[in-house]
């Protein structure tokens, strides 16, 4: 794409996907500091509504984008020189606020920089601001933020999913060209769905997570939410790699991913598992997701009937796993060392009461449900197995890619829900998450692309995974499916009105 700056006024730049502005700003037809105000004025005219934002960096933004249109002058060509992408609050800015959505972190401002970020700074990314999540990526609709819910950009009174809902959100409202997201068990993939966007989720050790504060580490992945497949790999590209502050992170050389989006498909064979096609989703999404296999199989893919068949198990396991962990993880928060601090008299008053005051009523469950895990005389009960049914499901997927290069299905049960549906029901809560949980137990990659949309007008998304390390495959299959269709090319239409 060419932006033609006489035939469309200045306000279309922020619909730009991340490589057709790189093309503008390389062949001189806009700057960064137009492109960057464009999403600044986007900014400030929806996202009143919206609300992806817990806080725009714009004086920051417009100095990068100056020195981003410096440097191109120079003859710089960074992968990302002068690209304005948007931050999950659950990653290490330095210099700004990073709280989690949470209040116990309200004010706390990092010494250092997350690799993942430091990664897009170098290839010279312009970070608008930090997007809302749920506190400490712990929910599936953005409604535990502890500062406010975000709303879905296609119904203001829908979710637009989580954690990563503030990100999802930007993203489909035109509020950043790209973002980045992070995925425990489908924080990037489910909300991408439900916002008609596009949410990779990389295979676990793929992109380092210093500086992701932790939920579960074994599960955490940092991923991205784009427009099109071209910008998740154009992402990919910039965060994969090795990195020596994260012992997880694997060693194994990243390719370029973009070298995989062919638009060929021919040959590939794709799983359709039958646990993935359950009763109780909504008819629109199941009906959706099997056309869109039956356009890959029309590009020239075998479909192949497989079964998953400790699927089942993935949901209790996930909340046991997590939760366990979280409880680990989340006991450094205790009014001493930074964040929120009650300032009680005596220490342990201080920490009971700060972490009484700090942590949101979701937060505290997850972090009861994994201490009790943990306790004596139940962890063999509980934490032990889940990690030996956790084998199995990892096993699962084994056999399955023996047998097939991608497996098809779902990324959401239903489309976005209203908001206030289901934050009193926390099953109800987790069963949006049941297709994109298996994945990270299994520690294998996956991608979720718009697939359609329901009879309310609402994003419907296909979820693409892969083996692990498979990121060229799934990118390649999602790549054809959506040359082949024009979903992505779909974009809601919003009302601005100040918050």
């Amino acid at each position: 794409m060419t932006y033609d700056k006489t035939a469309q006024d200045k306000r279309a730049l922020h619909g730009l996907t991340i490589h057709a502005a790189l093309e503008g700003m390389r062949s001189g037809e806009f700057t960064s500091v137009e492109l960057t105000q464009a999403l600044l004025d986007r900014i400030a005219a929806v996202d009143g509504n919206v609300k992806a934002y817990l806080r725009v960096t714009a004086e920051k933004a417009l100095a990068q984008a100056e020195k981003a249109d410096r440097r191109r002058a120079a003859g710089d060509d960074a992968p990302l020189l002068g690209a304005p992408l948007a931050i999950k609050d659950v990653l290490a800015t330095s210099g700004v606020e990073t709280t989690c959505g949470s209040r116990i972190l309200q004010g706390f401002m990092p010494p250092y920089t997350a690799t993942a970020v430091a990664r897009l700074n170098d290839a010279g990314m312009v970070m608008l601001g930090k997007t809302n999540t749920d506190e400490f990526a712990m929910g599936s609709s953005t409604e535990n933020s502890a500062y406010f819910t975000t709303h879905n950009p296609w119904d203001y009174e829908r979710v637009p999913g989580g954690s990563s809902g503030g990100s999802a959100a930007a993203v489909a409202a035109d509020e950043a060209l790209g973002a980045l997201g992070t995925d425990t068990g489908g924080s990037v993939r489910q909300p991408a769905a439900l916002c008609g966007v596009v949410g990779l989720k990389p295979s676990y050790g793929r992109v380092s997570r210093f500086g992701l504060i932790a939920y579960g580490s074994s599960l955490d992945q940092i991923g991205t939410l784009t427009k099109d497949v071209r910008d998740a790999a154009l992402l990919l590209n910039v965060i994969a790699g090795s990195d020596p502050l994260d012992s997880t992170c694997l060693e194994t050389p990243a390719p370029d991913y973009t070298a995989a989006l062919t638009g060929d498909v021919r040959g590939l064979r794709i799983g359709l598992p039958d646990e993935y096609f359950i009763d109780g989703m909504q008819p629109e999404v199941e009906t959706s997701v099997r056309q869109a296999v039956a356009e890959l199989e029309r590009l020239g893919a075998e479909v192949v009937r497989i079964s998953l068949p400790n699927t089942d198990k993935a949901l209790p396991v996930y909340y046991l796993a997590a939760t366990a962990e979280a409880s680990a993880n989340l006991a450094r928060y205790d009014g001493v060392r930074f964040g929120y601090s009650a300032g009680a008299d005596s220490m342990f008053e201080n920490i009971r009461r700060t972490r009484g005051e700090g942590f949101g009523a979701e937060v505290k469950r997850r972090i009861m449900l994994g201490t009790y895990a943990l306790s004596a005389g139940y962890y063999d009960a509980y934490y032990l197995k889940a990690q030996q049914v956790r084998t199995l499901i990892k096993r699962d997927f084994e056999q399955a890619f023996a047998q097939v290069d991608v497996i098809a299905a779902p990324t959401s049960p239903t489309t976005a829900f209203r908001i206030g549906e289901k934050v009193d029901d926390p099953i109800q809560m987790y069963l949006t998450d049941i297709f994109t949980i298996s994945a990270n137990l299994a520690g294998v990659c996956a991608v979720s692309v718009p697939c359609g949309f329901d009879r309310a007008n609402l994003p419907i998304g296909m979820q693409l995974i892969g083996p692990h390390l498979g990121e060229e495959t799934i990118l390649r299959a999602a790549d054809a499916y959506e040359r082949a269709t024009d979903w992505q090319r779909h974009a809601p239409v919003l009302t601005g009105r100040a918050s």
